[in-house]
Parts: structure tokens; sequence; C-alpha cells
């Protein structure tokens, strides 16, 4: 093979797939429609090229290494590098998003089947994964911004797909709103960027923040960091940008699931990106573990109120999008991109499922048995408690891993053991010698298992652009750490107290206004709501 080649080929398996996905838009609805069949045979093998390419890109890129390459550079009129940038963070996110759209592209021929609007749905499913592509493969931070609001409009004619459901409507205009909050905030990062460094791409932007770390960072650095964190928050769902998504359920079931297809999780994706901008303050790491813990705590809660099954898995994943923002927020960047790729497999089967869920629970008819209640339940929630502290203990010594010199291992740590306790108590509450082994088996496996993914992880993204150096720790990353394994705690034992508790007004009373979602939406209403002048609908 001539020298070279690898990396040109590299560079158009890389290049090609977002910009033949995003050209499919172009073809009229009227004709997408009237030709449904061939378009979607059509885009579903040009999704299935693109997973493709994504394998073969990953296959090269062990082999040439990271590519930056310019297709178009800066001229003195145009300060502009139009290219890709491809490294193993961004081989990770091509293969997810591939390999799920592609899935969510096949479910949807014989979900769609027979629809008027089959055609136009296919067009702007390509356009969006297309989309998303271009985020993971851009050059610079404009081509990222750019890329960023495409996946915006993508998503918005998708959730356009039925126009005469009322509140598909009112969801769609409501996260038209906070897309552009988050577009202003990623604009004005861009906008101070340019001023501080001089550039928007990639490379000379990493390479001038390490010297900035060295010198302790300034104040742009930290306003820079923290506009990225809030444009994350607009898209990943984070508190108080939160309630487009369990609204967004009134669109089709694919739409659901291709939110984990690097939509819902761009957020993160941007922060691991950008970490070594987003790292040179502490203050915008410790906002992004606060709101990720106060999302991920408040997720989780609503998400056991909820009684539609979507909407539940809705709040399930702004609970895990939460969490994958806390690490963030801790500087464990590869245990969040861990957490990327495993919530969207399995969240979007989830959704890809939910129609078979009550059909499945129909047929499956259990009987109950009273579980031990009062001191039997303390007990057990202790040995439990101890047995999953025994567990990561053993673990991480066998690993060779020590908590106190990986960033944010401790509470990472205890979060996992809670984790475990929560799998394990449920075990040891049945009194049977064969379950509780069995839980202890199963907790084990889940440790070794987080710990080995965890690892090969962190391997993968060796070489790659994301941080490794921190600030120094600060006091408010301490009370910050206090507070997020606090509330994990209290979560834990709101959870083991509620079969003991749940007559309690009380405890009522807390059950309707987490189904309502503690009320958190209705600012985000008012605004949709003045700014189209509509009546708030009801779901």
């Amino acid at each position: 093979m001539p020298p070279g080649l690898p990396a040109r080929l590299l560079e158009v398996l890389v290049a090609l797939p977002p910009l033949v996905l995003l050209a499919t838009a172009a073809l009229p609805a009227s004709l997408a429609n009237a030709h449904a069949k061939t378009v979607r045979t059509a885009i579903t093998g040009l999704i299935a090229a693109a997973f493709a390419a994504a394998l073969a890109a990953a296959g090269l890129l062990t082999a040439t290494g990271p590519v930056d390459r310019a297709f178009l550079t800066a001229s003195s009129s145009l300060p502009l590098n139009l290219g890709v940038y491809f490294d193993s963070l961004s081989a990770v996110m091509m293969l997810l998003i591939t390999t799920v759209g592609l899935v969510i592209a096949r479910f949807s021929i014989r979900a769609l089947d027979g629809e008027p609007g089959q055609g136009r749905f296919f067009t702007w499913l390509a356009f969006t994964i297309g989309a998303v592509l271009a985020v993971v493969v851009a050059r610079n931070l404009l081509m990222l911004t750019a890329a960023w609001m495409l996946t915006s409009l993508g998503l918005h004619m998708l959730l356009l797909q039925y126009p005469d459901r009322p509140w598909a409507l009112w969801a769609a205009r409501k996260k038209f709103l906070i897309s552009r909050l988050g577009d202003a905030f990623l604009l004005a990062a861009l906008g101070l960027t340019f001023a501080t460094f001089g550039t928007a791409d990639y490379a000379d932007l990493f390479a001038q923040a390490d010297a900035q770390r060295a010198a302790g960072g300034g104040w742009a650095a930290g306003l820079i960091g923290l506009l990225l964190v809030l444009g994350a928050m607009t898209k990943s769902a984070q508190v108080p940008f939160h309630s487009w998504l369990p609204d967004t359920m009134e669109a089709p079931t694919p739409v659901s699931a291709l939110m984990h297809a690097g939509i819902i999780n761009a957020g993160g994706y941007l922060v691991i990106r950008l970490s070594p901008l987003v790292s040179l303050s502490h203050f915008s790491l410790d906002i992004l573990a606060v709101v990720g813990a106060i999302t991920a705590l408040f997720g989780g809660l609503v998400m056991l109120s909820q009684t539609s099954i979507k909407r539940a898995l809705a709040f399930s994943t702004i609970a895990q999008m939460g969490f994958m923002m806390l690490q963030c927020g801790l500087g464990a960047f590869g245990a969040a991109l861990l957490h990327i790729v495993a919530h969207s497999a399995y969240k979007a089967h989830a959704f890809l499922a939910s129609g078979s869920v009550l059909e499945a629970a129909a047929r499956t008819k259990t009987t109950a048995s009273p579980l031990p209640r009062g001191g039997a339940a303390a007990l057990a929630a202790i040995a439990a408690a101890a047995t999953a502290g025994g567990i990561c203990l053993g673990v991480f010594t066998v690993a060779g891993i020590d908590p106190l010199t990986k960033p944010g291992g401790l509470v990472l740590g205890i979060v996992l053991i809670i984790a475990l306790t929560t799998l394990l108590w449920q075990a040891f509450l049945t009194r049977s010698l064969r379950l509780a082994g069995g839980g202890v088996l199963a907790a084990t496996g889940v440790a070794v298992a987080y710990v080995a993914a965890l690892a090969a992880t962190n391997q993968i993204l060796t070489g790659s652009s994301v941080a490794t150096a921190l600030p120094p720790a600060s006091l408010l990353g301490g009370v910050v750490a206090a507070i997020v394994v606090v509330g994990f705690l209290g979560v834990f034992a709101i959870q083991a107290a509620t079969p003991l508790l749940s007559r309690l007004p009380a405890v009522r009373a807390l059950h309707v206004h987490a189904a309502n979602g503690f009320y958190l939406d209705i600012p985000a209403r008012r605004l949709t709501a003045r700014a189209w002048g509509l009546t708030d609908p009801v779901p």
C-alpha cells in the first residue's frame, strides 16, 4: 500500500458519511412520501454504509493514529478551517451513532409502514444522524457549533412528524426555544474562545489550554468553560432545561430511541471533547457536578412516580444524563464516555421495546410474598452495604485501583457501593440463601464488569485529546462531593423506606408532586405559550 494512502482513506471514511446523510434532506417531502419504500430502503442502506465506514475508520485509526486534516484552509479574508478531527473518542462515538441509527432505521421500516409521511421521516432521520456525525468529526469549535444547530433542526422536524397532535406541536416548540438558548451559549463561547485564543481549531486550542493550565488559567477561560457547560446542559436535558425531553414522547417511538444516538448525550460529548478547555476552571466543573447530581436525583425520583412507560423512560434518561454530567464534573471523563455508550445501547432498546412491555407483563403472573420490615429490613440493609463495600474493595484491590488517586474516584466509588447495596438488599430481604448468594454473585459480576469496561475505555482514550490534568481541588469541590454522596444516600433511604411509609400523608403528597415533576417545567411552558400565543394543552 502506498505511503499515506491509509490516512487519506481514513479521511474519506470520516468525512463522507455526514455529508451524504445531510444531503438527503434536500429530497422534497412530497417526493419522498410518494416513493416511501424506495426512500426507506436507500436511506437504510446509506446508514448501513456509514456503519461500515465507522468500522473501517476505527480499524485504520489503529494504524494511522489520530487525523487532523483541513480540506479548506483559512485565508486572510476567511479565518476558517474546514476539515475533520478524528481520534479514539470520535471513533467510539461514530460507531455508537451509526450502530444505534441503523437499528432504528430498520425498526422504523416496520413501525411506520403504511403511514403517509414515512418517506419524509426517513429523510430527516438520515439528516439528523448525519448532523450528529458532523458534531463528532468536526475539526474546530465553529464546525461543531454549526453541526450542533443542525442536530436541533433535524430533531425539530422529526418531532413534527405528527403535526395534527397538539401536544407534539407544543413539545416541538418548547424544545425549539431551549435549543436556541443552547445555541446562544455555544455562540458566546465560540466568540470568546476566538477572542481569547485567536483560533477555533482543536489542536491549537488544546495546546494553548495546556499552556494556560500551567500558568493557572484566567477569567476568560473560566467563562468559556461555564458557557460550554451551560450549552451542554440544554442539550442533555439538565435541570432546569430538562422539561423538553418528557414532552417529546408524543413523537414516534423511533424518535425517542434516536435521542440516544448522540443527541441527548451530545452535551456529555461536548464536555469530554472540549475537556482541555472546560477543565481550566474548577468552578465550571463544580457547577457541572452539582447540576448533574441534582438532575440525577430529580430524574430518579420523578421516574418512579410516572404511569406512562415512555415518560418513565424519559425521566430515567434525564437521571442517567445527570449522572453522566456528574462524572464529567468530577473529571472522570473516561467513566462518562463509558456511561454514554452503555446507556445509549440499553435505553434505545428499551424505547424500541416499550410497546411490548405491557403485553409481556400481562403474560407474567407472580405472587409477591411479604418482605421483612422494621429491624429485619434495617439489618438486611446494613449487611448489604457491608457486602457491597467488601466487593468493591476486593475488586479495586485486584485491579490495582486506588480510588483516592482517580478523578472523582472516591465519590464514584461510594455511588457504586450504594448501587450494589440496592441490588443486594433486595436479595437479602427474601431470606433465601440461594437468592442471597445469587445476589452476591451478581453484584460481584457487576463490579468486575464495570471496572474492566472502565479500564478498557481509559485505554482507548489514551492518546486522545481528552484532558487528564485537572486544576487543584477547591473547598467548593469538597462541598460538592459531600452533597453528591449525601444526596445519593438520601435517595437510597427514601427508596428503602417507601414501602413502610407509603400510607403517610407526607409521602403521598411527595408522590403527587413527583408525578408532576415538582412543577419545574412551568416556566418553560409559560415562555412557550407567550412566544406563540398558545394555550397550554393537557397531555
